[in-house]
């Protein structure tokens, strides 16, 4: 369905991201939920040779997931 407004055309979008959460026309959250889990699967590859090393304490490791893979995956679910 398209919109005009004094000669003004607007389009709907079928969803379209809007400060990186992806909003779409039925309400469904399945494709934000992939794209984040995606997200953190990607992080946790980019530093995958810090979680591996035996030289890395746990604490460490522990610190590194909280500050960058979960803020990533859990990024606005509270929305």
């Amino acid at each position: 369905m398209n919109l005009n407004i004094n000669n003004l055309h607007i389009e709907q979008f079928q969803q379209y991201k809007y400060l990186e959460s992806i909003i779409n026309d039925s309400n469904s959250i399945e494709e934000e939920i992939n794209e984040r889990t995606a997200l953190g699967i990607k992080a946790y590859h980019a530093n995958q040779k810090f979680f591996k090393s035996r030289l890395v304490t746990k604490y460490s490791k522990l610190q590194l997931y909280r500050t960058v893979i979960r803020p990533i995956v859990t990024f606005t679910s509270e929305t």
